[in-house]
């Protein structure tokens, strides 16, 4: 949560839904953030910024408030995204006015990158280092960043650009762009590079990020935007539970941990080939579940491992669970945590990277 907003932007939406789409708005967010509402205001807390909200007769205005430039177009994305979901069929038209990158300018939060470095470390994982410049904003803020994928030669890319609503505005027909959802293993800001590690493996669906890491080389260039998805949680005691698409996060909330804090870990993978080294200074309980030809997605692997290795509360100390796997697993662990273990919102968070059969994410 910023301290002082520096970057300021508004605008105003005329609808004749702007009480649902109002309302529809602040109970979405709710259900993840602290919003607060008072008669017709309403204030949305997110992590890049705070957006308040004020409805009046057929409209209602938005205020926009961070602490710096891709924050506030960030904010406003989301908001706009929000608003223009809520409108259903409605074609709703709104400008934000103020500070901020305007209207056909690159989002702030976006950044073209070069490759530097490919290696394998794993039989189906691929480690590729990505160079780019001003990268201080990822390393923190979120784990997880967007790649946007370039065309296949010869077509040069272009670059998505920010419309009056502060949404981007992608490019169609043959220069059109795809996005996948990966987490930042390792970050060095004051080198100017990132290392993304992406799963690879042969794929029945549409996998256009894995048929672009198989592929990648240096020098190729793609996009990235960022960052997002959760932060590094906070606890004493956590379970960390996710297949190998979870594999960078894990890793990386590992490394945070400081020698007071445990971990209780368990990842599902093909087989022993697919293993790492996780480095932590927490009290470590990790154990691999190896699925030994068993197609990805299609085992109970996880949920048994994670009712088997739920932890006891501990006076005086805060559990954190957390989870990132395919679909299916995801609801039963979800479902789990919640309705068996009693744990709060803010005690827990369960991701769903992938859902088998559906085009690939990761």
């Amino acid at each position: 949560m910023m301290n002082k907003p520096v970057f300021i932007a508004q605008t105003e939406v005329s609808s004749a839904q702007a009480e649902i789409i109002f309302e529809n708005l602040l109970r979405v967010y709710g259900e993840h953030y602290a919003v607060v509402r008072t008669g017709n205001e309403g204030t949305i807390p997110l992590l890049m910024g705070v957006a308040k909200l004020r409805l009046e007769q057929e409209r209602f205005t938005v205020t926009a408030e961070a602490a710096n430039e891709s924050d506030l177009s960030y904010l406003k994305f989301a908001v706009a995204e929000g608003i223009v979901h809520h409108a259903g069929a409605e074609t709703v038209s709104f400008r934000w006015e103020g500070d901020g990158a305007g209207e056909g300018s690159l989002p702030p939060f976006f950044r073209e990158m070069k490759v530097i470095a490919v290696r394998n470390i794993t039989p189906h994982m691929r480690r590729i280092r990505l160079q780019g410049d001003d990268l201080g904003r990822y390393a923190s803020g979120g784990l997880h960043i967007r790649l946007i994928l370039p065309p296949k030669p010869p077509l040069k890319p272009k670059w998505p650009h920010l419309g009056a609503d502060g949404r981007p505005v992608w490019p169609d027909g043959e220069h059109r762009l795809q996005n996948r959802v990966y987490t930042i293993r390792t970050i060095d800001v004051e080198q100017g590079w990132v290392d993304i590690d992406m799963v690879v493996h042969p794929s029945t669906v549409e996998a256009p990020g894995t048929e672009w890491a198989m592929q990648a080389q240096t020098g190729d260039i793609i996009g990235m935007t960022g960052p997002g998805g959760g932060d590094m949680p906070a606890g004493d005691d956590f379970i960390l539970v996710g297949d190998e698409t979870a594999l960078p996060a894990i890793s990386r909330i590992l490394e945070r941990l400081p020698a007071t804090a445990s971990a209780i870990v368990r990842i599902e993978v093909a087989d022993s080939a697919e293993e790492q080294l996780l480095e932590t200074q927490a009290q470590l309980d990790l154990k691999w579940l190896h699925r030994n030809g068993a197609e990805a997605g299609t085992t109970t692997l996880l949920i048994d491992a994670v009712k088997q290795a739920m932890p006891a509360q501990s006076e005086g100390r805060r559990l954190f669970a957390w989870a990132g796997c395919e679909f299916d697993a995801f609801k039963a662990i979800r479902g789990f945590w919640r309705k068996e273990c009693g744990l709060k919102r803010d005690d827990h968070m369960a991701v769903a990277y992938w859902r088998r059969g559906v085009t690939d994410d990761h």
